[in-house]
C-alpha cells in the first residue's frame, strides 16, 4: 500500500515537472527567438528556419542601433526615470502606509477610503491631460514621476507589512526617547527591507516598461523613453514616400549588413534584458514581501 502510495506520488511529481517545463519552453522560446534573429547576419535572416541557436552571428544589429543617438537619449531617460520614480514612489509609499498603520489616527477610516477609493474609479484621460497640463507637467522629465508616484496597492502591502511588526518594539524606542521620525528611520524601514524589495521590483519594472505616458503627455524626443522608441520602431510602416525608423537605422550605415527586421529584434532585445537582470538580486525578497504584505495574521 505505501509503495503504491509513493508510486503515484512520483508519477504526479514527473507529470508537475513536465507541465511546468512546458509551460517554461512555451514562456521562453518566443524571447529566445527574438534573441537568435537579432545575433544572426540580416541577409542569412531571410532564408528563415532560425529556431534554436544563429546560423551567422554577428552583433552588426547592436552596433548599428547603439550608434544612433535617439536610443541612447532614450535609454539614459529610461534609467533615470527607473531610478528617480522608484526611489521617489518607495519612500512616499512607505511614509504613507507607516502613517495608516496606525488605527488610532484621527480620520483613519476616512483616509483609507479615499486611497482605496481611487483603485476602482478614476477620471479618464482627458481629465487626467487637463489637470497634469494645468500644473505644467507636460513636456516635463517629471511627468514620469509626480502623477504615479502613489500606487495604493502596493501602499497596503506595505501597511500590511507594518502592521504585523510587534508594537512592543515602537513603544520601548518612545520610552528611549525616539520621535516617530526616527522610529520610522532607524526600526521599521529596516525591518520592512522584505516588502520594499518587492514593491521596489514592481515600481521599476513599472517604469521600465512604460511607454504610454512619454506617448501622450511628452513631444521632445529628448524625453522619450526607451519602450516609446521601440514601440516607434515597431509599429513604423512604409508607405510610398516614407521610410521607418527601423529601415533607416538598417541604411545609416550601409557596410554593416543589417536589416529592418534585424534592427527590430536588437532594440526589443536591449528594451527588455536589463530589467530582467534585476529580478535574481531581490528573488530571495519577493515571495516573502507578498505573502506578509497581503496576510494580516
Amino acid at each position: 500500500m505505501k509503495s503504491r502510495k509513493l508510486s503515484a506520488e512520483h508519477l504526479f511529481d514527473a507529470a508537475l515537472y513536465i507541465f511546468l517545463a512546458g509551460i517554461f519552453l512555451v514562456t521562453f522560446y518566443p524571447f529566445w527567438n527574438i534573441l537568435v534573429i537579432s545575433l544572426n547576419n540580416a541577409t542569412d535572416t531571410l532564408r528563415g528556419n532560425l529556431y534554436f541557436w544563429p546560423r551567422s552571428f554577428t552583433v552588426d544589429s547592436y552596433i548599428t542601433i547603439f550608434r544612433n543617438p535617439e536610443i541612447w537619449s532614450a535609454i539614459q531617460v529610461t534609467v533615470l526615470r527607473t531610478v528617480i520614480g522608484t526611489a521617489f514612489s518607495m519612500f512616499f509609499i512607505s511614509l504613507l502606509a507607516y502613517a495608516l498603520s496606525k488605527r488610532n489616527l484621527l480620520g483613519w477610516k476616512y483616509f483609507s477610503f479615499f486611497f482605496v477609493f481611487t483603485m476602482y474609479f478614476g477620471g479618464g484621460l482627458i481629465p487626467t491631460y487637463m489637470v497634469i497640463k494645468s500644473v505644467g507637467l507636460i513636456d516635463s522629465f517629471w511627468v514620469y514621476i509626480f502623477p504615479g508616484m502613489i500606487g495604493v496597492f502596493l501602499m497596503i502591502l506595505v501597511r500590511t507589512f507594518m502592521e504585523q511588526i510587534p508594537g512592543e518594539i515602537e513603544e520601548s524606542s518612545k520610552i528611549d526617547g525616539a520621535n516617530d521620525l526616527q522610529i520610522f528611520f532607524r526600526i521599521i524601514m529596516p525591518l520592512c527591507v522584505p516588502v520594499l524589495a518587492t514593491i521596489g521590483l514592481f515600481l521599476a519594472i513599472g517604469h521600465w516598461n512604460s511607454w504610454y505616458d512619454s506617448y501622450v503627455y511628452t513631444y521632445k524626443p529628448s524625453l522619450k523613453t526607451l519602450q516609446a522608441v521601440l514601440v516607434k520602431i515597431l509599429n513604423q510602416f512604409q508607405t510610398d514616400g516614407m521610410m521607418s525608423d527601423a529601415q533607416q537605422l538598417a541604411q545609416s550605415s550601409k557596410q554593416i549588413p543589417v536589416s529592418s527586421e534585424s534592427i527590430r529584434m536588437a532594440v526589443t532585445m536591449v528594451a527588455t534584458l536589463p530589467i530582467i537582470m534585476i529580478y535574481p538580486f531581490v528573488q530571495k525578497y519577493f515571495v516573502k514581501g507578498i505573502m506578509m504584505g497581503a496576510i494580516k495574521s
